[in-house]
């Protein structure tokens, strides 16, 4: 078989077992983008992608006190206190005496921040297949799956808006 000068310079497809891989470079590449891509989608939010953060983990757990949402996102207290208070003030989240601990505070969504909550959420998926868009659909979805699956097992029990939060603002 003769191999033609078409063939040589024909990129791989498929990486060689002598090749260093790129994880580690395409990983980071792909978390500074989506980072920007997600920031640019939440701009109207306050404090854009945290403030996302935050209305996403106060709606999809439960009612989590202050303390409890700023450990588990790795926000400095003082810094939640200011987030809150401007959540708050837009409307999206709102602070509820706890029945069990009447010095505690639950931080609880309003309607109108699961509103706003659902159609962040569909800013973020947009802006994410914008970041993936040289990737079928089916593409996507398994590297959605493949890189949560791995995460799982590299990190077990790590929270994962506190992981993204430190890797993308490590600032308090």
């Amino acid at each position: 078989m003769s191999t033609t000068t078409e063939d040589a310079t024909a990129p791989a497809t498929e990486p060689t077992s002598a090749a260093p891989s790129p994880l580690g470079w395409s990983l980071a590449a792909l978390l500074r983008e989506w980072s920007a891509h997600v920031a640019a989608a939440c701009a109207d939010v306050p404090h854009g992608g945290r403030g996302y953060e935050v209305l996403a983990a106060v709606t999809h757990d439960a009612p989590p006190t202050q303390a409890a949402l700023a450990a588990r996102l790795g926000i400095d207290r003082t810094v939640m206190t200011y987030l809150l208070d401007e959540l708050a003030g837009c409307g999206l989240i709102e602070r509820q005496q706890d029945p069990a601990d009447r010095r505690a505070r639950r931080i609880v969504p309003t309607d109108h921040g699961r509103v706003v909550l659902a159609e962040l959420d569909a800013r973020v998926r947009t802006a994410e297949d914008a970041l993936l868009d040289g990737l079928t659909t089916a593409e996507r979805d398994a590297l959605r799956h493949l890189l949560a699956r791995a995460a799982d097992r590299a990190a077990p029990g790590d929270d994962r808006c506190a992981v993204v939060a430190r890797v993308v603002d490590p600032a308090p």
